[in-house]
């Protein structure tokens, strides 16, 4: 079966290319690997969404960009993509379960979060170790936290994970947060918060579960074990593109892609937190997303002999 149109992700920017292509007429498919909403539904409220006041969870957001899509009779089937090659045309994207082909393809694959990459994180991960205050902040109830990281996630999660863990301390390499003000002021006036600058995790220690740190300042050398019962990481993201081509790939193995979301290769487009050089932010996949489905319709509709004039 071919569609006009094949969206990788459904992510915001996913759901929103999903929502503009539906609403043009273009028979569409999302291929989701996991579930719909992407990094939206590791926050607990998203407050800078424009009309919404009061903020509106991760979940909630994304059920309402589903409907969407529904609505405009875009397909979303669950498959884990391998790989997308290019004959004649037309675009074969080869899942675990399925192939699926179109002549347009925008890739909307998000990030995942990074690892710290230090001993104990694996052996640890779901004992104690967690890349989701979201997911995991209310299993910590009155226990002592580390959160790793110095971003707006970090920050964003602490505020969280503050409403059920005893203490949480927030470790960053540098001397100041990359997060924004408003977060950061937030974080100062909770009395849960502490903050320690200029260090680094060295090790995640415990026997069954998580019970310590090891933490070297990077001023000083000084090496001391914390004791935290709960590690939540935050250090950055990387782009799911494992299944892509490295001619449209930056050196970070993001997607390069023009103010029309092209990339280099005719007919195939990229959308939200995939994009090299992308504000990753929901407001922006979105946006992406929307573009992408235009200029992607564009495409579609010149080879339907449809073209604009």
């Amino acid at each position: 079966m071919i569609h006009d149109l094949i969206i990788i992700g459904g992510g915001p920017a996913g759901l929103s290319c999903g929502i503009y292509s539906g609403r043009a007429g273009n028979k569409t498919l999302i291929i989701e690997k996991i579930g719909t909403g992407g990094q939206m539904m590791l926050t607990d409220v998203i407050d800078n969404y424009p009309g919404f006041e009061d903020g509106i969870t991760g979940f909630e957001l994304q059920d309402k960009m589903v409907k969407q899509c529904k609505k405009f009779n875009v397909a979303i089937e669950f498959d884990d993509v391998k790989s997308i090659k290019l004959a004649d045309g037309i675009f074969s994207v080869q899942c675990e379960n399925n192939r699926y082909d179109s002549p347009a393809v925008v890739i909307a694959s998000g990030a995942k979060h990074r690892q710290l990459g230090v001993k104990g994180e694996k052996e640890f991960s779901g004992r104690g170790v967690s890349y989701c205050g979201t997911c995991d902040g209310p299993f910590f109830r009155d226990k002592d936290v580390i959160v790793i990281g110095g971003g707006d996630s970090a920050l964003t999660e602490a505020l969280f994970i503050s409403k059920f863990a005893k203490s949480i301390k927030v470790i960053h390499r540098k001397n100041r947060f990359r997060a924004v003000d408003s977060l950061v002021e937030l974080a100062k006036k909770d009395t849960k918060i502490s903050f320690v600058f200029d260090t680094v995790v060295e090790e995640i220690k415990g026997d069954n579960f998580v019970n310590s740190v090891i933490i070297k300042n990077l001023l000083t050398n000084e090496i001391k074990e914390v004791v935290a019962e709960g590690v939540f990481i935050f250090v950055g993201l990387d782009p799911n593109s494992e299944f892509l081509p490295d001619e449209i790939l930056d050196d970070k193995k993001y997607i390069i892609t023009n103010s029309k979301m092209e990339t280099s290769i005719k007919g195939l487009y990229a959308a939200g937190d995939i994009r090299s050089g992308a504000f990753r932010q929901v407001v922006c996949a979105t946006s992406d997303g929307a573009t992408a489905a235009f200029y992607a319709g564009e495409f579609i509709d010149e080879i339907k002999g449809r073209t604009y004039k």
